[in-house]
């Protein structure tokens, strides 16, 4: 009988254990003696979307953002987060902006009188930008609160596994209990150490510039330089880009790359690549930016493009023991789980796939996993995302440079380069060019890519088609919309060419 019993108690010791590790033995008694399920610091897309859900499945919640403010800083931000205030909504309302202008002149070769002196108001666009944040910020202020979420305004950091404080604007401090922690913070813009860089602004003040500037230099190759290099030149901006590699957008399809070029080029975009800003130094006449080509440009605003940092420099991560990598990001597994086990992260400030809707994306199957009873991991395949330069890339999958060192088997390479029909009447000359990889043994389509108007728009499409594993056969049988450049998508039927799985790319640079 002492035997059986025995057992029992040590079976009981073994899960209380367990439920110890995983952070659940308050369900042990049946009490929770926390002040919330759930606290989350950082109230972005990703933020609010994990808050949003878990209270759903029943958990109290409560999240923490700073003060509302276009620009961020250490102290201020805004419920909404960079993607909402300052970042992907803001930047596509001014890229919206920006087309007008181009498509003005174009509409004149269909039968519009278009007066050659059209104005701009950069300050009236401002305002109706900065309008649109504010409601936005209000929603998902409203959609915490629809969901029963607590929140709290002031910087937020942690003092302990489960443990939070709240620095509020007055100074004053709050403290919480939390079962689970949640890192949301995001990242934030950063700048190279050049001298004179002070004299240089980020993604940030580019949004709430008081002036268009008449001239302007952008360090950087990646989305965000190319696309305020369209917004700027669009307005009618004199924009000299400046990068280091070859061509802008590093880590995108060469040939893609090679069209984004040609294209802002033919916009009338100054491209200096391969080539680096040395010093800043403020004149009566503008800034001087010089190069490592002793090159000498005068601008109005310099735009530093080069890169993003994670926010986790005032959370107070090193004194819990919560593991970050060298560029400070918060390293987690699978799951989003840091090495301590009641303290998660999502979003930028994981330096994983730092896109809204992959922080998204993370922030339900986080709710899954720790209140749906559900564990469910982010599936980073076939994400789609887009580079709203003038005319803008899509893309989904794999490039062709990546099929090619994946190794996986001989690739086949589908293209369609075309002068779109709306072109052909105002007579524009810029191309449209549109790509599929295809793995030679499956048949199966596995990147896809477009550089042409309404890209983004396209490749949502075709991005399901391939989360659901479609062949190039497939694209085939389907019907295409007429007259559309979409329908080129399922109209390429000639190989462009074979590349063997020891082969190198081939493309025309």
């Amino acid at each position: 009988m002492h035997k059986y019993i025995d057992s029992a108690l040590e079976g009981i010791l073994i899960m209380s254990r367990k439920m110890l590790i995983d952070g659940d033995l308050d369900n042990l008694s049946g009490e929770n003696d926390y002040d919330f399920d759930l606290f989350v610091i950082g109230a972005g897309s990703g933020g609010v979307r994990a808050s949003r859900f878990s209270a759903q499945y029943g958990a109290k919640v409560g999240i923490c953002e700073l003060p509302f403010h276009p620009v961020s800083s250490e102290t201020i931000g805004g419920v909404g987060g960079t993607c909402v205030i300052r970042g992907c909504v803001p930047k596509k309302i001014l890229v919206y902006g920006a087309t007008f202008g181009p498509e003005i002149q174009d509409a004149k070769e269909y039968g519009w009188k278009v007066n050659d002196n059209i104005d701009f108001d950069w300050k009236k666009l401002l305002h109706k930008k900065t309008e649109e944040i504010v409601r936005l910020n209000g929603i998902y202020k409203r959609l915490l609160s629809n969901a029963g979420v607590k929140l709290f305004e002031g910087e937020g950091r942690i003092v302990g596994p489960n443990e939070v404080e709240v620095i509020q604007l007055d100074g004053t401090k709050l403290s919480y209990s939390a079962k689970h922690i949640l890192i949301a913070t995001g990242s934030r813009a950063q700048r190279p150490n050049i001298p004179g860089q002070e004299l240089a602004i980020t993604s940030d003040e580019a949004l709430s510039l008081e002036e268009l500037p008449k001239r302007v230099v952008i360090l950087g190759g990646g989305y965000i330089a190319v696309e305020f290099a369209s917004i700027w030149r669009g307005m009618g901006s004199t924009v000299n880009l400046i990068f280091r590699k070859e061509l802008p957008l590093r880590g995108f399809d060469d040939e893609m790359r090679a069209l984004v070029a040609r294209n802002l080029e033919g916009r009338g975009i100054i491209l200096h690549p391969q080539t680096n800003i040395t010093q800043l130094v403020k004149t009566e006449d503008g800034i001087k930016v010089t190069t490592d080509h002793g090159e000498e440009l005068m601008a109005d605003v310099v735009l530093f493009a080069t890169g993003r940092v994670p926010n986790t420099k005032r959370l107070n991560l090193q004194s819990v023991g919560v593991e970050v990598d060298k560029t400070g990001a918060v390293k987690v597994d699978e799951f989003s789980r840091t090495n301590v086990p009641s303290i998660w992260a999502i979003g930028d400030v994981t330096n994983r796939m730092n896109l809204t809707p992959v922080a998204l994306m993370e922030g339900t199957l986080f709710a899954k996993t720790v209140f749906g009873n559900e564990p469910s991991k982010p599936d980073y395949s076939n994400i789609p995302c887009a580079v709203f330069c003038i005319p803008p890339l899509s893309v989904v999958g794999l490039s062709e440079e990546q099929a090619i060192e994946k190794g996986e088997g001989d690739i086949l390479i589908f293209t369609s380069t075309f002068n779109p029909m709306k072109n052909s009447i105002s007579g524009r000359q810029e191309k449209t060019l549109m790509k599929l990889i295809v793995s030679a043994e499956t048949d199966k389509v596995i990147g896809a890519s477009m550089c042409g108007p309404d890209a983004a728009e396209i490749m949502q499409g075709i991005a399901v088609a391939m989360k659901c594993g479609a062949t190039k056969a497939q694209f085939d049988s389907t019907v295409g919309i007429h007259p559309s450049s979409a329908e080129e998508f399922v109209t390429m039927r000639s190989v462009t060419r074979r590349i063997a799985a020891s082969g190198k790319p081939k493309t025309n640079l």
